[in-house]
């Protein structure tokens, strides 16, 4: 009887990247690290308040050298002016991305964001279940330690 190899667990990424490919391939996108590094490429100021939604590009005329794409940017509503004035700031990073002058404008369309702008912060654990915990945190000299690893040991026993 033989002994079974070593697992080897393969990244999801990786398994999807086909289909993947095809879906920003339809947007427009070379590749999907524009949409999954934009806060990266574009600056946590701006990602913050917008998104790439697809690049445009112009049909080649025959004979004559490829025109720069469109990048559409999905922005929310108030912030949509502020991000118009940082556009050239933003054609640069993009550009500079792409290590080529592969955008040549941006088009913005105001709409909410598909993501949620914030990660939903849990609640700090119940006073009770606290106080519980650190009853046998008993040989813990330093105060503050104690309250800390009686704040922890609660929150780990909530979830």
């Amino acid at each position: 009887m033989s002994k079974p190899g070593p697992i080897s667990a393969k990244p999801l990424s990786l398994l999807l990247n086909d289909v993947f490919k095809e879906a920003y391939a339809k947007q427009g996108f070379a590749a999907r690290e524009l949409v999954t590094r934009w806060a990266e490429i574009a600056g946590p100021e701006i990602a913050v308040h917008s998104e790439p939604l697809k690049m445009q590009w112009p049909r080649p005329v025959e004979g004559q050298p490829q025109e720069p794409a469109t990048l559409v940017l999905r922005v929310e509503g108030p912030m949509a002016l502020e991000i118009q004035h940082s556009s050239d700031v933003i054609l640069e990073r993009v550009n500079r991305f792409f290590g080529w002058s592969a955008v040549g404008k941006l088009a913005f369309r105001q709409a909410p964001l598909s993501r949620s702008r914030r990660p939903v912060r849990p609640r700090p654990p119940d006073p009770k279940s606290v106080a519980k915990v650190a009853e046998t945190l008993g040989s813990i000299e330093d105060e503050q330690l104690r309250d800390a690893l009686a704040r922890l040991g609660a929150a780990i026993k909530r979830n």
